[in-house]
């Protein structure tokens, strides 16, 4: 009898607690880079209902159910991932295609301060769907996608089958899917000829301009990246593996006089984005070093994570990360490369920041010195003094990731208000 007299106090005093606590978490003393709203400084961050409630100089610690203490780190947009391969199964000779080649998504992002992922066109029109169910779905990670122009996707040989490559189809997908597919990949088409990259613009012509993502597969001799450019892509179509060096292919920056070609500064101002893929052997210092002595930086950092390229020179998105800033790009650069830009190029402009009202997507991070050798496939090895490291990550609002338990409770306290009601309601029959 006693307990429920007491009950109706227990809940007033609940109530009271949950009005003083405003929001679900609240970051405390953090160096906030947010690019896109010009935020470098510190700050505070309040989060509520899986949204950006208000960032301040000074909120109150007690009107978070989490407090999260973010004291010499730095707090940023959830980053993302612009190339990625995420359409992983079974199949031992499906490659990047429901194969054992391409990755989960979650066992590798969070981790990294990734909360979105665009997969680089693992899946074409006809596979799509199975993508979708598969991975999409299941995924606590943003997954958007590029659709390949073959209706296969990326299952080894099937890149060169010109037959595959179905405008119509493509864009019938892509427009049935426009929540989740933000363009049209080509990739490793190894044929002397155009007829991939102009299916692929046709297709986003049927389907209201979204943008072409290409790779080249490697031609002999090699396709001329300045027809390329000046010929066929449109501005705010994406050339990826920028800092590539490798045979069948033609890159950006000339051996001879170490100077990026005229032509590419001229593809720039036309508005081509020029985007990493970092990839097992797409990236070769002796590209990125004298392109960025020229102030020739990429508009979007990306890995072309899969099983070869994590467990070879690129490592993750953090690893890739922090050798742009090895190679003079300064950190608010780095982030804004790994945030708003992807964001815009895939024109998906609500994610990359943090604006209140948007999803909670929030990366914090530390920038880590010491003594780190940052290769490439090459061999070549920077010597760097500082590197990045994910200490939390939160997807839409809630801690996935926390790397030295810097969340106070650890565990958000669980709001059992409706559960104790039906206690009381049954004790009292």
């Amino acid at each position: 009898m006693r307990r429920i007299l007491l009950l109706p106090l227990f809940f007033w005093c609940f109530c009271q607690d949950l009005k003083a606590q405003t929001y679900s978490i609240v970051i405390k003393g953090g160096h906030v880079i947010d690019p896109k709203n010009n935020l470098d400084g510190l700050m505070d961050v309040a989060i509520q209902d899986g949204k950006i409630a208000l960032i301040s100089k000074n909120i109150d610690a007690k009107k978070g159910l989490q407090l999260v203490d973010a004291k010499g780190f730095y707090v940023t947009p959830g980053l993302i991932d612009i190339h990625s391969h995420n359409f992983w199964g079974t199949e031992p000779d499906h490659a990047y295609e429901n194969g054992n080649l391409a990755l989960p998504p979650d066992g590798f992002t969070f981790r990294n301060g990734v909360t979105t992922v665009v997969d680089a066109g693992s899946s074409g029109w006809r596979t799509f769907p199975t993508f979708k169910a598969q991975t999409i779905d299941q995924s606590q990670t943003r997954v958007l996608a590029f659709l390949n122009i073959v209706g296969e996707g990326m299952r080894g040989g099937y890149e060169q089958n010109t037959m595959d490559m179905d405008p119509r189809m493509a864009a019938y997908v892509a427009r049935r899917y426009k929540d989740l597919i933000v363009g049209y990949k080509v990739a490793h088409f190894e044929g002397h000829e155009w007829t991939p990259v102009d299916h692929a613009i046709e297709a986003s012509k049927q389907s209201g301009g979204i943008p072409l993502m290409i790779d080249f597969g490697g031609s002999n001799p090699p396709l001329s990246i300045e027809e390329l450019f000046m010929q066929h892509l449109r501005p705010g179509d994406i050339f990826t593996h920028c800092f590539g060096q490798l045979g069948g292919r033609e890159y950006i920056v000339d051996l001879s006089t170490q100077k990026v070609k005229p032509f590419v500064w001229e593809a720039r101002k036309k508005g081509i984005y020029f985007d990493v893929g970092y990839g097992g052997i797409s990236f070769a210092y002796s590209q990125a070093i004298p392109a960025l002595k020229e102030g020739f930086f990429p508009n979007s950092i990306s890995t072309d994570i899969h099983v070869g390229s994590m467990n070879n020179a690129m490592k993750d998105m953090l690893t890739t990360m922090s050798k742009f800033l090895a190679m003079g790009m300064s950190l608010k650069q780095v982030i804004q490369a790994s945030t708003s830009n992807p964001a815009h190029e895939i024109h998906h402009e609500e994610l990359g920041n943090l604006s209140v009202g948007t999803d909670a997507d929030v990366a914090i991070l530390n920038l880590r010195e010491g003594k780190f050798g940052l290769f490439d496939y090459t061999g070549y090895k920077l010597q760097a003094s500082k590197k990045l490291e994910c200490e939390m990550t939160i997807r839409g609002g809630r801690v996935v990731y926390d790397l030295n338990g810097i969340a106070d409770p650890i565990y958000p306290p669980k709001i059992m208000a409706e559960s104790e009601l039906k206690a009381r309601k049954s004790e009292t029959h």
